[in-house]
């Protein structure tokens, strides 16, 4: 403030006012969102033991108060969580942005691309980067995802000749990340085969776990205290090896871009990737995306690209493992629609009718994101009459929407049937939202 121009006496105003209005809206909220009951000075963060049970335990809360209820991150931070799909859909269908709480701390991780920016600035991305979701760029993608796939059962292979065990997720995350590579940036970097741990895999588990506990510890929401702490300096380091990553891939795209000398030689000799359609974008005004602009999406789709994916097949694959007899279906299924073939093609994928239920089963119970968070501009009114304020973030909970036991009967119960089309069309559109939904859809 005193760098803006401002006086001691009207920061003392301003800090009063601040204050003020955080006692008021903290009023409110409890008021009109009782919760579980939180702790004076740390909210609900100590009830996190991060032991596997904190999801289960925001479900039941749910259970307890109404589906609609405040999580507290200290004595005024606070997160209205919804786990029931007609409150889920006032957020969802309007056109309110991102937090600038949780989605702050990744911002510093991954620029301010199409996940986490908002107005103007994510109507232009989006614009741009449109056509790298057609069908003529996705048809092609089959054939390299099996690649990747392959390259990995090979793998695994050796270890069920020794029956040695091994991480699922680790290997999951090599082969998304070796398939965005070659789909999405034209880069073969054969990281499912190289030896040792790969160094972009390892900074992403840091970043995620570093940016979880800063949103859990209140005093970390200082960007101060936290860069100056042990965990910021890990946070740094982590940081620069993904850039350092997202510069290399930029860079040896430019320099292959180079030897072509005009788009048309390219869209003759291949299909244009994401990471083309990045460098070729121009706005109506002819103007393309700035040099942080285009790693802030390359960071983005390398990091939104894999890792989420790796998670979904991880608990997809789980979910198989744990029910056999769903696993055998999908097997004859699978092999009926390869018919003597090796791999998957494009139009095999509707061939697979109960197999993608199976996929979307999975999704309910293990949503690879599962939370997203706006902002209101306004105030808001739910279903049943209740307000929030302008300025409060509300969170979308996901996996408690996805368990809700008044909108899924035997919520925990794996039954892929729950999406045939006849009980589909029973529930509310915003009852199954793993990948969001609404104007922001495509990016949660």
């Amino acid at each position: 403030y005193f760098s803006l121009g401002f006086s001691t006496f009207e920061f003392d105003v301003i800090l009063v006012f601040r204050v003020d209005f955080l006692i008021s809206v903290w009023f409110l909220i409890v008021k009109s969102f009782p919760g579980p009951p939180p702790h004076w000075l740390f909210g609900h963060v100590l009830e996190f033991k991060q032991d596997g049970t904190d999801m289960d335990k925001v479900v039941k809360w749910g259970q307890e108060y109404s589906y609609v209820f405040p999580i507290w991150f200290g004595p005024f931070v606070s997160v209205i969580n919804i786990q029931h799909p007609d409150y889920a859909k006032t957020i969802l269908t309007s056109s309110e942005p991102k937090d600038d709480l949780g989605y702050r701390f990744i911002e510093g991780w991954i620029g301010n691309g199409l996940l986490v920016s908002e107005g103007q600035k994510w109507f232009r991305h989006r614009r741009l980067l449109t056509p790298g979701f057609h069908y003529d760029v996705l048809k092609p993608y089959v054939k390299l995802m099996s690649e990747s796939a392959e390259t990995m059962l090979d793998k695994w292979e050796s270890y069920a000749s020794t029956n040695e065990p091994f991480e699922l997720f680790k290997h999951m995350s090599l082969m998304t990340l070796d398939s965005i590579m070659k789909c999405a940036f034209s880069c073969y970097s054969n990281c499912q085969t190289e030896g040792g741990t790969n160094a972009y895999i390892k900074a992403v588990y840091d970043l995620s776990f570093l940016i979880n506990l800063r949103l859990r510890m209140f005093p970390y929401h200082s960007d101060l205290i936290f860069h100056l702490s042990p965990h910021g300096f890990r946070y740094r380091k982590a940081r620069q090896v993904t850039l350092s990553h997202t510069e290399e891939v930029i860079r040896k795209r430019q320099e292959a871009l180079k030897e072509e000398k005009e788009l048309g030689q390219i869209q003759a000799k291949r299909y244009l990737d994401f990471l083309d359609i990045l460098l070729f974008a121009r706005d109506e005004n002819q103007q393309g995306l700035s040099d942080e602009d285009m790693r802030a999406e390359v960071d983005t789709f390398m990091f939104e690209g894999h890792d989420t994916t790796a998670s979904g097949l991880s608990f997809i694959l789980y979910c198989l493992a744990c029910n056999p007899e769903h696993q055998k279906i999908c097997r004859k299924e699978i092999m009926e629609a390869l018919h003597d073939k090796e791999t998957m093609e494009w139009e095999d994928l509707s061939k697979i009718p109960y197999t993608t239920m199976c996929i979307k089963e999975a999704l309910r119970l293990y949503p690879p994101v599962p939370g997203i968070a706006r902002k209101t501009t306004k105030t808001v009114t739910f279903c049943d009459g209740r307000t929030v304020p302008a300025g409060s973030v509300v969170g979308i909970g996901v996996f408690g929407i996805h368990r809700n036991a008044s909108v899924w009967e035997n919520p925990n119960v794996f039954d892929p049937l729950r999406f045939l089309p006849e009980n589909i069309a029973k529930r509310s559109p915003h009852a199954f939202v793993p990948f969001s939904a609404g104007p922001r859809f495509v990016l949660t």
